[in-house]
């Protein structure tokens, strides 16, 4: 069942910014989509502009549609209703994130009382419950966020996330500032959520290697749009796309010599969104960019398997899959 559907979906900020530019996604329930790319890619601008949490004057256009219903076209009362009960955030960074003055437990209750119309009892008996799903003993409701660890209070969003029990959860840099040991905790600890609740899942991050370990498939953005998207473990590591490949290509492998003697990475920055570069947007900083490149843009071509990508070199790698394939079935 497709539970989210993102539909050419572009935001423009105040002042001309084109953060996003036609964007397309789909989620389906227990499922898990990663998008990965630079700062300033627009990852999170697609995520805050999925229930419509972008600054006044931003101009969005296209479709999101959650369980079938636009949230663009929804009226104030229905986003605020959609909002916490069919879809929530856990932002990155949770000791800004969360009230500093206020114990978690009533930061964890506040949405359950606004919108399932709780007694303040049991919707403090709800926030027990709910930081112990999250691996935190229940009486820790009582404490204040500087008494607990940055895991700890990621924990603390995600239960709040999960308050109101809704559908898809949009996780923006979860992981952003844990060690590694508290990261794969909390990243085992999601997945195991959207498991047994048949959640939806988006997952944003810079890191290909942790959304190639937690998520099915994976969509890699640069300059506000899409350029590649497939089963996440096969973009990770085998992209088509030389943006997809740069990024991958800068996570070092254990044991490959390769990577200890001449390390990889990629030169420049992604383009100011309001000046974004003719033709395909990365063709300042592609390796193997052609002359066509500066002048013509590249749509997402699908290359079978539920793979896309959009490149010129992909269409004549597939050209050559398909020659190769019927040589073969000629000479069989």
């Amino acid at each position: 069942m497709t539970l989210l559907e993102v539909r050419n979906l572009e935001v423009t900020y105040p002042g001309g910014a084109a953060a996003v530019r036609g964007v397309d996604l789909s989620l389906d329930a227990g499922r898990k989509l990663g998008i990965a790319g630079e700062s300033g890619c627009g990852k999170s601008t697609v995520a805050l502009a999925l229930l419509r949490l972008l600054p006044a004057g931003t101009r969005i256009a296209g479709e999101v549609l959650l369980n079938g219903e636009d949230v663009l076209t929804m009226r104030w009362g229905r986003v605020r209703a959609v909002r916490w009960a069919g879809a929530s955030i856990v932002f990155q960074g949770a000791m800004h994130s969360l009230n500093a003055v206020h114990r978690i437990g009533d930061q964890i209750a506040e949405p359950i009382l606004l919108h399932r119309r709780a007694t303040a009892a049991a919707a403090r008996r709800r926030a027990g419950e709910l930081l112990e799903q999250v691996g935190l003993p229940a009486a820790r409701a009582t404490a204040y966020p500087h008494e607990l660890s940055g895991g700890q209070r990621q924990r603390v969003m995600i239960a709040m996330a999960l308050a109101c029990d809704p559908r898809l959860v949009v996780a923006d840099e979860p992981t952003t500032a844990l060690d590694v040991m508290v990261q794969a905790q909390i990243l085992r600890l999601i997945g195991d959520l959207v498991a047994d609740q048949d959640l939806g899942l988006i997952m944003i991050s810079h890191d290909l290697a942790v959304l190639a370990d937690t998520c099915d498939r994976l969509a890699v953005m640069y300059a506000g749009r899409v350029v590649e998207e497939g089963a996440a473990r096969a973009v990770y590591e085998d992209a088509h796309h030389p943006y997809g490949k740069a990024l991958s290509a800068a996570f070092p492998r254990i044991g490959d010599p390769a990577c200890r003697f001449a390390p990889r990475g990629l030169a420049g920055d992604p383009p100011d969104p309001s000046a974004v570069p003719s033709g395909c947007a990365f063709h300042p900083r592609c390796p193997v960019a052609l002359d066509l490149c500066a002048t013509q843009d590249q749509a997402l071509r699908d290359l079978g398997q539920g793979r896309r990508a959009a490149c010129v070199h992909v269409e004549d790698a597939v050209s050559g899959a398909a020659a190769a394939a019927e040589d073969t079935r000629s000479t069989a």
